[in-house]
């Protein structure tokens, strides 16, 4: 009511303003809930194949070949795990993998620190030219560089050794990128610091750059972990022995039994065996991993 006593009509501002907030309210929670039913949508296609893989490996013949699919096995067998230690010297390949992975990883974590410190805080004639053709080395493809390591390997006598596997990937361009680009976000001043209490470069490196790389760090480790453990090309090329086989060269050597339903659950149970390591290695490193890659390339 107005001060002349005649009834207002029009809405308060004091009433509109809840119903206002309820409806973008209304409209937030909406959103939210789609965008999370989408999420869940693309994760439950993501992890479906890997879900399939696994359980595949758990079922019996009967059971892989029954229409409509199994999507749960009546009684989980892990026979087939057994199995493929049978079928091919699966135990030595595995070992193989780990013996190559983790030198290579180690290798390509200690060259991309020392050049990436080298590069972040360095200043010589030629630097960022010298840079732009170790990047440009990430743009080669791998086979065209296959025939010249091989006569490289071979004129070495390295052909069929761990060596000869493990040499050629001891250090990486991107691993280097990525080293430079967090080491550039460290302040000077801690080096120079580090300097005028007398420390060499070795112990600046180790005491003081080093420590400060662990979410970098953890992502190359992770990268370099998982292209090295399923590399095919290069081990398919240098290896001639079953014995000497990695991982990925004993799952080839299974294509033979997909033509059979009987030895399905076989091929499955080798395939999960070779991607747990890596899964194992992204979870324990995860927090790390995603931290690295949310800060690398924001700094300097």
């Amino acid at each position: 009511m107005d001060k002349q006593g005649n009834i207002s009509t029009e809405p308060s501002f004091q009433t509109a303003l809840p119903s206002s907030t309820k409806r973008v309210e209304k409209r937030g929670y909406i959103g939210g809930f789609v965008k999370y039913l989408i999420m869940l949508l693309i994760s439950l296609v993501m992890v479906f194949p890997f879900y399939w893989m696994a359980v595949s490996s758990l079922k019996t013949p009967v059971e892989l070949s029954s229409l409509p699919p199994v999507w749960w096995p009546s009684s989980p067998t892990f026979e087939s795990f057994a199995k493929i230690f049978d079928v091919v010297p699966f135990g030595s390949s595995l070992m193989n993998s780990i013996i190559v992975t983790t030198a290579a990883t180690a290798s390509i974590l200690l060259t991309s620190i020392l050049a990436g410190y080298v590069f972040a805080k360095y200043h010589f004639r030629g630097k960022n030219v010298l840079f732009v053709i170790v990047l440009s080395t990430m743009m080669v493809p791998q086979f065209v560089l296959i025939v010249p390591l091989y006569h490289m390997m071979n004129g070495l006598h390295l052909v069929n050794t761990f060596f000869g596997l493990i040499l050629p990937n001891m250090a990486n361009a991107f691993g280097i990128f990525l080293m430079k680009q967090f080491i550039e976000g460290i302040p000077d001043d801690l080096i120079e610091a580090a300097r005028l209490d007398g420390a060499s470069e070795w112990k600046i490196i180790w005491k003081v750059i080093v420590p400060l790389l662990k979410p970098a760090a953890s992502a190359l480790i992770l990268f370099a972990f998982v292209y090295q453990w399923n590399n095919f090309l290069w081990p398919l090329t240098i290896v001639q022995t079953p014995e000497m086989n990695t991982v990925v060269l004993a799952l080839n050597s299974l294509r033979s039994y997909t033509t059979s339903v009987e030895y399905t659950n076989v091929v499955m149970a080798g395939a999960v065996i070779g991607i747990l390591p890596s899964v194992a290695l992204f979870l324990w490193l995860q927090k790390f991993f995603i931290e690295g890659i949310a800060m690398t390339g924001i700094k300097g």
